[in-house]
């Protein structure tokens, strides 16, 4: 609900409510009665809360909630959070259909597993494939100029 998410990208940004208010020139009651529910933003000013959240209009007013966390906050402009999955007893997972559709992966369709301390991700073997050519054309550009 949007209400929710006010409160906790507010929250998670460090922001007063009159912090937020003067940055979108409404008064500090007007943006309570936000978060309260009480009323609600108009386009305009969603649009402007979109900005200063750095997130999606649609990711503003959309609630998301993973099992065993609860609701969680929106996800920044250009990323996605499609919820939890499950790794079986062969280390296999379902990637949510939603992820599947935006980024048109099928059976058959080639992925790079990477990772770091803080986990794992999936790209498309082009992509990933694509993007270390070009790192390597401009590493032989610059062994090549000395």
């Amino acid at each position: 609900m949007l209400s929710d998410n006010l409160t906790m990208l507010r929250r998670m940004h460090g922001y007063s409510q009159e912090e937020i208010a003067e940055k979108i020139g409404i008064s500090r009651q007007a943006y309570a009665k936000w978060e309260s529910g009480l009323t609600v933003p108009d386009i305009e000013k969603c649009s402007l809360l979109a900005q200063v959240y750095g997130t999606t209009l649609d990711g503003l007013v959309k609630t998301e909630t993973v099992d065993g966390v609860g609701t969680i906050p929106p996800a920044p402009k250009g990323k996605s959070i499609w919820g939890t999955v499950t790794v079986n007893d062969r280390g296999q997972i379902v990637i949510p259909k939603g992820a599947r559709e935006k980024y048109g992966l099928s059976g058959g369709r080639r992925l790079i597993v990477i990772g770091d301390e803080a986990g794992i991700a999936l790209i498309p073997a082009e992509t990933f494939e694509e993007q270390l050519r070009h790192a390597m054309d401009l590493i032989y550009q610059q062994t090549d100029g000395e």
